[in-house]
C-alpha cells in the first residue's frame, strides 16, 4: 500500500512530494511532543483585568480567608459579647452602690377631718444619700455566672471552628480555581493539535490525497475546540472571582496560582487510626461538649432559684430643712428570700431546660456519627482518587498513542480523518479525567484534613 501510494504520488508531482509527506510527518511528530510538555508546564492564562498581581499559593489562600473573611470577623464578635455578658452575671455578684441626691418642698396635714385640720406652712427638705446592696449568697446567680464563663468558651471555640471551615473552603475554592484553570491549559493543547490536523488536510487536499470533505471536518473540530477553549477561560475567570471572594481581595487583583493539581503520597491509615485523630483535635467536638455543660449549669441556675436567697443592704445620708443642719442617718439590714410559689414560672423553666440539656446530648451523639462519616468518606476518596489517576494517567497515554497511529494512517492515504477526529477527542476525555481525578484526590485530602481538625498540618 505504501508503494502504491509513493508510485502515485510520482505520477502526480515526483519525489518531491513524498518528501513533502516525509516532512509534514516530521513537524506533526514536533507537535505531538510540544502537546505532551504542554500538560507539565504551567497554566499561562490569566485574567485579562490590569490589576496588581498575587502569586498565591494553596497555604497563603487559606491562611489570607482566616484573616478576612466576615463570616470569622462575626464569630470574634461574639467572643466579645459572650464577654459582657459574663462580666453582667458577675456583676450580680458584686457590690451595688447607688446615690441619691434631693431637694423637695412639701406640706404636712395635720389633725383629722373630724376635727380642726390643719396645713403647715411650706417646709423645705434636702437629702443627699449613698446606698449600697451586696448578694451574700446566691446559688442560682452562682450559676448563672458560670454558665457565662462557660459560654465564652463556647464562643472562642466556635470561632476557631468557623475559622477552619473558612480555611476548608478556601482550599477547595483554590483547587477549583487550579481545576479550570488546567482545564484551560488542556482546551489551548486541543486547539493546538487541531490546527495542526487542519494544516494536514490542507496539505493532503493540495497533494489530491485528501477531498473537501477532510479539509471541512478538521475545520469543524477545531472550530468546536475553540468554543471549548473559550468556555473553559470564562470557567476559570469565574473561579478566580470565587476564590477572591473566599479570601476577600479586591476584584481588581490578577491571581497567579502557584501550586499544581498533583498527586501527593499520603500516609496510608486505616479508619480507626484516622478516628482517633480526629476526635482528638476536631474544635467540634469539644465546643459540644462545652455547650452540654452550659445546658447543664443553666439548668442548675434555674433549679437553684428554690434556694432561699441571702442578700446585705444599707444606706447613709444626710437630711435636713437647711443643708448646714442637716443630721447624718443610715440603715443597715439583711435580707433573706424565700421562693414559695410563682405560679409554676420556675417549674416551666425547669422542664424547658432539661429539654435543652437532652437537646445537647442528641446533638453531640449526632456530632459523633457526622465525624465518622467525614473521615471515612474522604478516607474512601482518597484511595478511590488515586486509581482514577492511574487509570487517566494510562488512558492518556494509549489515547496519545492511538492518535499518533491514527494521523500515520491518515497521512499515508490509508484512513480518513474520521479515525484522527475520534483519536483527538479520546485525548480530550483522557484529559479532563486527568484534570477530575487529580481535582478529586487534593480536595478529598483537604477534607481528610478537615474532618481530622489537622488543616493546619496540610
Amino acid at each position: 500500500m505504501n508503494k502504491d501510494a509513493c508510485g502515485h504520488r510520482q505520477r502526480q508531482g515526483g519525489v518531491w512530494t513524498c518528501w513533502s509527506m516525509v516532512l509534514v510527518l516530521g513537524l506533526l511528530w514536533g507537535g505531538v511532543s510540544e502537546i505532551f510538555a504542554a500538560s507539565e508546564k504551567p497554566p499561562t492564562v490569566l485574567s485579562d483585568d490590569q490589576g496588581p498581581m498575587l502569586r498565591l499559593s494553596l497555604r497563603d489562600a487559606m491562611q489570607a480567608s482566616v484573616d478576612q473573611n466576615p463570616t470569622v470577623q462575626l464569630f470574634k464578635e461574639q467572643v466579645t459579647q459572650a464577654e459582657h455578658v459574663a462580666d453582667t452575671r458577675l456583676g450580680a455578684l458584686l457590690p451595688n452602690i447607688s446615690g441619691r441626691l434631693s431637694g423637695a418642698r412639701r406640706r404636712f396635714f395635720f389633725g383629722s377631718f373630724g376635727g380642726s385640720p390643719s396645713v403647715s406652712r411650706p417646709i423645705d427638705f434636702y437629702e443627699a444619700r449613698a446606698a449600697l446592696t451586696q448578694s451574700i449568697f446566691s446559688l442560682s446567680l452562682i450559676q448563672r455566672w458560670r454558665a457565662a464563663r462557660t459560654g465564652i468558651e463556647v464562643a472562642n471555640l466556635d470561632s476557631e471552628v468557623s475559622e477552619r471551615d473558612t480555611m476548608a473552603t478556601a482550599g477547595l475554592v483554590y483547587l477549583e480555581a487550579l481545576r479550570a484553570q488546567k482545564a484551560v491549559q488542556a482546551r489551548q493543547a486541543d486547539v493546538k493539535l487541531n490546527i495542526e490536523l487542519l494544516r494536514l488536510a490542507t496539505e493532503r487536499k493540495s497533494a489530491g490525497m485528501a477531498t473537501s470533505l477532510d479539509v471541512t471536518r478538521a475545520r469543524v473540530q477545531l472550530e468546536n475546540e475553540r468554543q471549548r477553549l473559550l468556555v473553559a477561560r470564562n470557567d476559570y475567570n469565574r473561579a478566580r472571582l470565587n476564590l477572591i471572594r473566599a479570601i476577600g481581595l479586591s476584584f481588581d487583583v490578577e491571581l497567579v496560582l502557584t501550586d499544581e493539581l498533583e498527586l501527593i503520597p499520603v500516609p496510608k491509615q486505616n479508619a480507626k487510626e484516622a478516628l482517633l485523630v480526629a476526635r482528638e483535635n476536631r474544635i467540634e467536638l469539644l465546643a459540644q461538649k462545652r455547650r452540654e455543660r452550659l445546658a447543664s449549669l443553666t439548668l442548675s441556675s434555674v433549679v437553684s432559684e428554690r434556694i432561699p436567697n441571702l442578700e446585705a443592704s444599707g444606706d447613709v445620708g444626710l437630711i435636713g430643712t437647711q443643708v448646714p443642719d442637716a443630721l447624718t442617718t443610715n440603715n443597715v439590714q439583711v435580707l433573706l428570700t424565700v421562693p414559695i410559689f410563682d405560679g409554676g414560672q420556675r417549674e416551666g423553666r425547669i422542664s424547658e431546660n432539661r429539654s435543652l440539656v437532652r437537646q445537647e446530648s442528641i446533638r453531640t451523639q449526632d456530632l459523633n456519627y457526622q465525624v465518622t462519616l467525614e473521615v471515612r468518606d474522604a478516607l474512601l476518596t482518597i484511595e478511590s482518587a488515586q486509581q482514577q489517576v492511574e487509570v487517566a494517567q494510562l488512558g492518556l497515554k494509549l489515547s496519545l498513542k492511538e492518535l499518533d497511529l491514527a494521523r500515520e494512517r491518515f497521512a499515508v492515504g490509508v484512513a480518513t480523518n474520521i479515525e484522527v477526529t475520534n483519536a483527538q477527542t479520546s485525548v480530550a476525555q483522557a484529559r479532563d479525567n486527568l484534570i477530575e481525578g487529580l481535582f478529586t484526590f487534593n480536595a478529598a485530602r483537604v477534607n481528610l484534613a478537615r474532618a481530622q481538625g489537622r488543616l493546619h498540618a496540610l
